[in-house]
């Protein structure tokens, strides 16, 4: 399919309709040259098969940083009929709500450099990290109700966080009429032990440089303006819970298949009607996890606040240190686009609205940025745009080429400290394992889908 592609500018490309049989609507590819080479020609086929599902609404979009993955590419976008439509656990992926808060801080980079030996290992003892990890909170059973069904009012009111967090955050950190009887025994039992804790994989906690400010008049309204100032990127989903939702729901979703006589072109794409029991029982369970998602990373959002006030022996309100935005990246939610209501599937990718923050994570060794939403965005990608850099190298992979200890020692020449529970951890997120950051954003930039506004260089990288 990748052969197919049909040229539209130098950022966008076109899947038309008549690529295959029985699709529905087109896709759409967002890359540059660069980036389209790395793309694999898997994941474009995957877009076709989203593109013939029932009720979806073109195009199904891929962005540059796109790969491989269950059912429909990391780094895609789908939208179906609030009314013909179908809604699909596999769409929106296995960590729901995987996503990154952005932090800013008053603090210079010198005044933190000096202090990054004793800072990167406190925030590694202060969040607990790798796979499996368990959390320093004991949730009872109502208390565990209370985060999925209210979300960061629960954070704020047990002293996580503050209510500028709240108005900082997408969904203002809750979903509405999440349903936590909608979820399983063993959902529950994964997400009690969990609440503040990173996890592993890609998740990731960073202290960052503001390296350069491109957009100096939005970088002032967002007080990020600071060029040489320091900043946090805090990376991670919904832990266990999230993935026992989305596995027992993939099961149910399947079987919703044969129950409504759903044809696909890939079993994996399982889903159910948006009006079906099996499809509004997976939206309700679901925001339970986006609502958890949502609370556990400023519950860490605290612990790292009270790390950077024991190490600078200042307030963190008088550091500054508050909420830039936080932001989901795997999520299906009812959105009105131009007029229209739709289900949103966003699976590695991240909303992207008029003049809104949107974060966009690098790898532990180059830079991430913080871009602004755009009207072109609504037009092309339902108000969507990329999450990251994007993987061009699976982890296995990755573990075999690269050596963890070696990967410490290279970021260290470059000023970068460095800490995970395991060397395999800094191995398989290797930078060289992910795509060119600087094309992907480079992409959606001249694509017009997000622009940038600061451009942030890693300093302290602790992962999963």
């Amino acid at each position: 399919m990748k052969d197919k592609l049909e040229k539209i500018n130098d950022y966008e490309w076109l899947l038309p309709k008549t690529a295959r049989e029985r699709m529905n609507v087109p896709a759409k590819v967002f890359a540059n040259e660069a980036v389209l080479k790395q793309i694999e020609p898997e994941a474009v086929s995957q877009l076709t098969n989203v593109a013939c599902m029932p009720g979806v609404i073109g195009p199904v979009c891929g962005l540059p940083d796109m790969h491989w993955g269950y059912g429909l590419p990391m780094g895609s976008v789908a939208a179906f009929d609030n009314e013909k439509g179908v809604i699909s656990s596999g769409l929106c992926g296995f960590d729901i709500n995987c996503g990154i808060n952005s932090i800013r801080t008053n603090l210079s980079f010198s005044e933190v450099n000096e202090k990054l030996n004793e800072l990167v290992p406190a925030l590694f003892r202060a969040v607990p990290c790798g796979v499996g990890s368990k959390g320093r909170l004991r949730l009872t059973d109502s208390e565990l109700d209370s985060v999925m069904l209210n979300g960061l009012n629960w954070a704020v009111e047990n002293g996580y966080g503050t209510k500028k967090d709240i108005s900082a955050t997408e969904e203002q950190g809750c979903m509405p009429d999440a349903d936590p009887s909608r979820i399983s025994a063993l959902a529950r039992k994964r997400g009690l032990p969990q609440l503040g804790t990173l996890g592993a994989g890609n998740h990731f906690l960073e202290i960052q440089k503001i390296e350069t400010v491109e957009d100096k008049k939005t970088a002032k309204d967002w007080r990020i303006d600071n060029e040489g100032g320091v900043a946090i990127m805090l990376h991670c989903g919904s832990r266990g819970l999230g993935h026992q939702i989305a596995s027992d729901y993939l099961k149910i979703h399947e079987q919703a298949v044969k129950k409504y006589n759903i044809w696909l072109p890939d079993r994996q794409l399982a889903c159910a009607p948006v009006d079906s029991t099996e499809g509004r029982d997976y939206y309700s369970a679901m925001k339970c996890a986006v609502n958890y998602s949502f609370t556990n990373r400023h519950v860490m959002t605290h612990w790292i606040r009270e790390v950077f006030e024991k190490v600078f022996k200042r307030d963190w309100e008088d550091m500054e240190m508050e909420t830039v935005y936080a932001i989901a990246h795997n999520i299906v939610k009812l959105e009105k686009i131009k007029g229209r209501e739709m289900y949103i599937h966003r699976k590695g990718a991240t909303r992207s609205y008029p003049d809104t923050p949107v974060l966009i994570a690098g790898t532990m060794g180059t830079e991430s940025y913080i871009c602004k939403g755009t009207e072109a965005a609504l037009e092309k990608t339902f108000g969507s745009s990329c999450h990251g850099a994007g993987r061009a190298m699976s982890r296995n992979a990755a573990i075999s080429r690269f050596d963890g200890d070696t990967i410490s020692k290279e970021l260290l020449k470059k000023g970068i400290v460095s800490k995970a529970p395991h060397m395999q951890s800094l191995a398989e997120e290797a930078p060289l394992a992910y795509k060119d950051v600087i094309n992907v954003v480079d992409t959606v930039h001249e694509a017009g889908i997000s622009t940038k506004v600061v451009r942030l260089k890693p300093m302290g990288v602790i992962k999963g």
